[in-house]
């Protein structure tokens, strides 16, 4: 048998993470298959080692190329060495940020298009997709002042920029999840966390309703 693969997208300040990590212990207490969470970029050593490059602040020379190739190579090892693993062990993985983020993210935010950084990703991942994916949608500009408020000004490279490019990130997910309507589901973000967090098990417990005891 194989297992499942579960991922977690949205722009930056969707509460994405906070919903992700409210939801497994939800999901654990009733699930009767292991449940395996990781991150991108990382989940392995040299992944995360990649991850540190890509978003430490004092790398402003970066190409915008070498930030996407970066991106699928960390996946790649993230793939090989936890993901596929866990999936032919008949696990369910549930990971933060996937594909989809590199093609909103560099394919229309940095402008090196959608269809490209999707051939550079199929090539990364060998064709795996996600069984389900989980789009929290915000509007920019709360997003935005959601990080200005929890971070404290710490921001990584991509939080740094400016509205108009966390604006065609937002409009690349929701081509995705338009264009992916059987995988993606998209959820309102800027509902209370609580909300957020019950919906996000819905969608999985009804997706899945023989890995979940009733």
């Amino acid at each position: 048998m194989v297992g499942k693969l579960i991922t977690f997208e949205g722009p930056d300040g969707a509460g994405k993470t906070s919903a992700l990590m409210a939801v497994i212990p939800l999901l654990k207490a009733k699930c009767n298959q292991d449940i395996i969470v990781t991150r991108e970029p990382g989940g392995n050593p040299i992944a995360e080692k990649i991850r540190n490059v890509i978003l430490d602040v004092e790398n402003i020379a970066m190409d915008n190329r070498t930030e996407a190739l970066l991106y699928a190579a960390a996946r790649r090892q993230h793939i090989v060495e936890k993901i596929a693993p866990a999936l032919a062990d008949n696990k369910i993985v549930i990971c933060d940020r996937f594909v989809d983020s590199s093609i909103a993210y560099q394919g229309a935010g940095r402008g090196i298009g959608e269809d490209a950084v999707a051939q550079m990703n199929l090539f990364a991942t060998n064709g795996l997709t996600p069984d389900l994916t989980l789009y929290l949608d915000v509007p920019s500009e709360v997003g935005l002042q959601r990080i200005k408020r929890n971070r404290q000004n710490q921001y990584d490279r991509l939080d740094q920029e400016k509205l108009i490019f966390h604006k065609k990130v937002r409009q690349a997910y929701l081509q995705l999840a338009q264009d992916n309507p059987k995988r993606i589901q998209t959820i309102d973000a800027t509902q209370d966390l609580t909300t957020v967090v019950d919906q996000c098990r819905q969608v999985i417990e009804q997706r899945y309703p023989d890995l979940f005891i009733v």
